[in-house]
């Protein structure tokens, strides 16, 4: 009788310890720092737990009051358990700065209220019909929206709306393709990776980029990190895993977890160029069960623990992004503002581009042009970026 005991106990467990594990799995499924491995696998030690002490303790000597005092302390530790595992999450995900983390509505143009520059007078240039089509990476959807409000006719530009709308932003790994597949006219974006110029040529298609911008490329950590600072060399060796805890680098002697972003995004492709010839580490990698069927394996997002460490561009981490309790980095010494990218003493600058393809160049080369023009470079400015270097 014991024996059937035990079973029917075990598989109850089980089946219970299954439900739980599909229930916390979908309630983090958007932080795979806190609903991955480590809490399922809690979970289910827990649940090793019990099946063990069931099968070493003989609770039928057990009264109904002890058993149920035992129920009592095990609902206890579950509800503690579990409100431990929901705080955990709420206090990530107050850390967390996505790339999608904006609400791209917020920056519409001709939308009342809206966040965008504007130019003190109408445009000299200006399109009425035959509009190009708009796309790109999130961070510089404010720009290109004001490009739109300065010189395009008056209507509602959906920016998540690909069927209905010219003027749209799908990230810049999407952006690419759609350009590539001529889904899109003008794009804008950081330089494309390797793999997006390969896959260019493999289509016969080749990119006309025309440089309307400069920006900084930032790494952050959670504003308790006592590190304020690091050198280039350092950056890459702890992209390259060879410095792996914060006390290398003057820190507190905690792990690093360095996150990165999916291959093809223009944050990913500037950490490549960043490490030059070295090779950059694997990501790390959440397993994040997906409803009740399967694994599927996600790049971890940014979770700005004590002792993790992130990057974005500058305008997108500190004027797109409501405080998330980050920290830029210096770098070699140096802050990453607007003074320092615009004299090139900040180490880690780039251009970024209005991209169309060379076939249809000389169709948008108006458009292009007024873009590198004062009032172009006027919106550039008042957005947050910093403009053109004047010849």
């Amino acid at each position: 009788m014991k024996i059937v005991k035990f079973i029917f106990g075990s598989v109850l467990i089980v089946l219970v310890t299954a439900v739980i594990s599909v229930f916390t799995a979908l309630f983090t499924m958007g932080n795979p720092i806190a609903g991955g491995r480590p809490i399922l696998w809690t979970i289910w030690y827990v649940a090793a737990l019990l099946i063990l002490i069931m099968a070493l303790y003989d609770f039928s000597s057990l009264t109904k009051g002890q058993l149920k005092r035992v129920g009592l302390i095990g609902t206890v530790i579950g509800v503690v358990f579990f409100g431990s595992v929901k705080g955990y999450y709420v206090y990530t995900e107050g850390l967390r700065i996505e790339e999608r983390g904006v609400e791209l509505f917020d920056y519409q143009p001709f939308k009342e209220e809206s966040d965008l520059a504007k130019l003190d007078a109408p445009s000299s240039f200006r399109i009425d019909s035959n509009l190009p089509r708009l796309d790109g990476a999130t961070a510089l959807y404010p720009l290109y929206a004001s490009f739109v409000e300065a010189v395009y006719p008056s209507d509602e530009y959906n920016p998540y709306s690909t069927e209905e709308s010219p003027v749209v932003s799908t990230t810049t790994g999407e952006a690419y393709d759609r350009l590539i597949q001529g889904k899109t006219d003008i794009i804008f974006v950081a330089g494309p990776s390797d793999l997006q110029v390969a896959a260019a040529k493999k289509a016969g298609v080749e990119f006309n980029m025309t440089p309307i911008g400069r920006e900084a490329f930032v790494f952050f950590v959670h504003e308790d990190n006592p590190v304020d600072s690091l050198k280039l060399d350092e950056i890459q060796q702890v992209y390259a895993g060879d410095i792996d805890n914060w006390s290398e680098v003057g820190g507190e002697n905690d792990p690093i977890r360095a996150f990165q972003r999916p291959e093809g995004s223009g944050s990913q492709t500037a950490l490549q160029r960043v490490m030059g010839d070295r090779k950059l580490m694997a990501a790390p990698v959440e397993d994040v069960p997906e409803g009740m069927g399967g694994i599927i394996e996600q790049t971890a997002a940014y979770t700005n623990h004590k002792n993790a460490i992130g990057f974005s561009f500058r305008f997108y981490a500190t004027e797109m992004v409501e405080d998330h309790d980050i920290k830029l980095l210096q770098v070699n010494g140096i802050a990453p503002t607007v003074e320092t990218i615009a004299d090139g003493t900040y180490p880690i600058t780039s251009e970024f581009y209005a991209i169309t393809t060379e076939e249809n160049y000389e169709t948008h080369k108006p458009f292009l042009d007024w873009m590198t023009s004062e009032e172009g470079q006027t919106l550039v400015e008042r957005t947050g970026y910093v403009p053109l270097a004047k010849d």
